[in-house]
């Protein structure tokens, strides 16, 4: 399963690391995903959803119903 946060639709990002000599090899940026439960009063169920911390962030701040009908449905 791909690292992609399902309320901001975030992916891991690609770059270079830089030693001293500036040589360059490749590095992957990835995000902090976590699982995270959410109850939803509408529905009286639980959802498990994967997220990044913004996400969580924005859940507190708009709540989970709205972002819920914004974002997964």
């Amino acid at each position: 399963m791909p690292k992609i946060c399902q309320i901001t639709k975030k992916k891991s990002m690609l770059g270079q690391n830089r030693s001293h000599a500036m040589n360059a090899t490749k590095k992957k940026f990835s995000l902090n995903i976590q699982y995270h439960t959410f109850w939803l009063p509408e529905k009286k169920k639980k959802i498990r959803i994967r997220i990044t911390k913004k996400g969580i962030r924005m859940i507190n701040k708009f709540g989970i119903s709205k972002i819920y009908k914004k974002y997964i449905i």
